[in-house]
Formats: C-alpha cells, structure tokens, sequence
C-alpha cells in the first residue's frame, strides 16, 4: 500500500466533513464596516499594550485561498526568498514580477460596534489609507487616545459603496467623535472585552514552507494559460474568500538568461550554494 496516498485521501475526507460540519462563522471574529455610517471603540489589545494595530503579511492570487506569510513569525519564506533572488539580477522584468510577488501588509484592530457590543470583541480589517488615517487621530495631542477604556473617543465610519467609488469595493472614512466616553459603564464587560479577543496572527491557515514552495511552482508554471493575478493591494473592502481574479500577465521569461522555473529550481535546489540557508533572511 501507498501510505502516502492513503494519508492524502484521509486528509481530504477529514477536511470535507470539517468544512460540512464545523465551519467556522468569521463574522464572529470580523468585522467589516457596510455602505453607511457606524460607530466603533477601538479597543485596548490584549497581545500588545502599546500598540492595538497587529500588522500582517500576506499573499493574494498565488491560490485561491489568501496566505499568511511565515514572515510574520519570523520563519522562512520561499516566496520571499524567490524575489530576493529575482532582485539579484537587475533585470527589468525580473523586478516587476519580484514586486508583484512581495507580501501585502493588512492591518487588524480589536474593535467593539456600537449596537452590537452582544457580539463582542471583533477585528477590522484594513490597509494603509485607514491605517494612517487612525495613526494621525493617534498623534494629534488634541484627541489624545482614543482607546482609552475611560476617557477614550468612538470612531464613525463611513462607508460608501460601488457608484460612489467607481470601482466594485467599497470605500471607507474616519472621524473621531468629539466627546470622550468610558468604553462602557459595565466594569466586568470592560473586563470581558479587554481580555477576550480573536488573535489576529492565529485566525489565519499556516502553509507550510514545502506547501507555499509548491504553491508557487504551480504560479510560476501553471497547466492553463490564465494565471490568478497578484493583488498589488488589496481593497479595504477587499473579499478574501473570493477567487482572484484573472489577468492576462506573463510569465514568459525568453528574454532573460533564465526562465523563472529555472531560478525557481536553482534557489531550492539543495545541491546548490544558494539554497534558502544562504540567504540573507
């Protein structure tokens, strides 16, 4: 018997009856503001007293399914890795496709929403236009900080939506709420909220680095002619369960001396001098 193949089939029956039984709600762990106004508190984080923005890299289009670079941990990336290698070279096309495959940063804050506070704690998700939005009401002395369980602010959010943007996501902006209030009146609810909160970094499938390395040998080589295109930065509005989206980009590497495949087996070829140990990351 093949107990490889039997492991895999396993696997896979394990994952389906997972998937019909056990599937996770994420709108418990997420929230997304929608076309209109709401309000917010952010909330103190309970990973990182200092700061309550926990930001992440991340992968889009490489599979259908988003991935967390091991980047995050402090552990190897061989997506990572390849573009480092691809930079090497100075070769114009090389860096294109090196900047296309760098992670995109997604920035996560603990937040409670105001006519659902049953719901607890969640976590917005967004990039850096409501990132700095958020980081310049944090410096600017006047507001102060808004997290603050007793004299902090509420946050309005406003959300528009596809005819206002002319683009198919939605589009989100900032205000701070001039009076200041406690988070809530409720001691052991701010207890609760300050304490119970989804882990940014654990919400997320870690790929290993043979399942990311394979993931991106099937990219650089895909058995279509249509490859997912890489998101250079996701939407605020952004769906990461949708499929990604195709895009007519090119792969075809005639014009350097070598073939991305080509680069793709040198670097993880561990004959080599240049396999991922020697790299400095």
């Amino acid at each position: 018997m093949d107990l490889s193949l039997l492991k895999q089939k396993l696997d896979s029956l394990q994952q389906k009856q997972t998937a019909g039984g056990n599937k996770t709600d994420y709108t418990k762990i997420f929230w997304r503001p929608t076309v209109g106004k709401q309000q917010v508190r952010i909330v103190p984080s309970v990973y990182n007293k200092k700061n309550p923005f926990t930001e992440l890299k991340f992968y889009y289009g490489i599979t259908n399914k988003v991935m967390i670079s091991p980047l995050n941990f402090g552990e190897k990336d061989p997506i990572a890795l390849f573009a480092s290698k691809l930079r090497e070279e100075y070769n114009k096309e090389n860096y294109v496709l090196a900047k296309k495959l760098d992670p995109k940063t997604r920035i996560f804050a603990p937040v409670i929403v105001r006519g659902e506070e049953d719901k607890g704690v969640r976590l917005w998700q967004f990039g850096k236009l409501i990132y700095e939005e958020l980081l310049s009401l944090a410096v600017d002395e006047e507001i102060g900080d808004y997290t603050d369980i007793v004299g902090g602010r509420d946050l309005t959010i406003e959300t528009v939506g596809p005819e206002a943007t002319g683009t198919q996501y939605n589009k989100s902006s900032v205000r701070v709420r001039l009076k200041t209030t406690p988070l809530s009146s409720d001691a052991k609810q701010v207890e609760t909220w300050t304490k119970e909160q989804p882990d940014p970094s654990a919400e997320f499938k870690k790929f290993t680095f043979d399942e990311m390395k394979s993931a991106l040998e099937k990219w650089l080589a895909p058995e279509t002619d249509e490859e997912g295109a890489i998101i250079s930065e996701p939407n605020d509005d952004f769906d990461e369960t949708a499929q990604p989206a195709q895009s007519k980009f090119s792969l075809d590497t005639t014009k350097a001396k070598q073939t991305k495949t080509d680069k793709f087996d040198s670097l993880f070829d561990e004959d080599k001098s240049n396999e991922p140990n020697d790299l400095p990351f």
